[in-house]
């Protein structure tokens, strides 16, 4: 993965582009993603957001998270795919949707997070960390 680097929507009405490294990558388990995903969880990219540029129309749907943080999840108001998300915990960062990246083939998560919340049919890799909630998250 170089920066930048691009993604966007199913039908393109949405893209964007990010200048910087992501800070973080993880599976989230939680039921918010699990909703919203219709799977067993979500696979995010964490991007500090003064270095994302998006450009399209998201509609953003707000939702109380596991953490008790609000949570608004970005969505393209064509097609309906899921995009972006930021949270009110996380003021500085935007998450992306790994599967929202142009070449999602570099995505490698670091972690799974609200693992007390997956599914016992969802089979995670033994080799990332496990969180049965969110981590703290040390300041950068």
């Amino acid at each position: 993965m170089g920066t930048p680097f691009t993604g966007g929507c199913r039908c393109g009405a949405i893209r964007y582009e990010c200048s910087a490294e992501p800070v973080m990558a993880g599976n989230c388990h939680c039921r918010l993603c699990q909703q919203v995903s219709g799977s067993a969880f979500t696979a995010n990219v964490a991007v500090p957001k003064d270095a994302l540029r998006i450009m399209g129309d998201v509609k953003y749907h707000e939702a109380k998270a596991d953490s008790g943080n609000t949570v608004s999840l970005g969505f393209c108001s064509i097609c309906g795919a899921p995009v972006v998300g930021k949270s009110s915990g996380m003021p500085d960062l935007m998450m992306l949707r790994a599967g929202s990246l142009d070449d999602p083939s570099w995505y490698r998560p670091g972690m799974d997070l609200y693992t007390a919340s997956a599914q016992p049919w969802d089979h995670m890799n033994p080799d990332l960390p496990k969180f049965p909630k969110m981590p703290p998250m040390q300041p950068r």
